[in-house]
């Protein structure tokens, strides 16, 4: 997940007040996908799996799937 500009070949999402934009290609291979947030981050579900995922993104420490 990032932020993002909507582009042309993005779908677009409106729930309790987000807005998630999902390329339409993506949405194919990866529906259904599930995001739920809670106090320390949100989780992201997918048919795609995306690996054990990581507890440092976004500080020093590195990510490994």
């Amino acid at each position: 997940m990032a932020l993002d500009e909507p582009k042309d070949n993005d779908k677009v999402f409106e729930v309790d007040g987000f807005t998630y934009l999902v390329e339409q290609e993506f949405i194919k291979k990866a529906s259904p996908i599930k995001v739920d947030f809670s106090y320390m981050g949100f989780k992201l579900d997918s048919a795609i799996d995306l690996g054990a995922g990581c507890g440092s993104c976004g500080t020093k420490g590195s990510c490994c799937s």
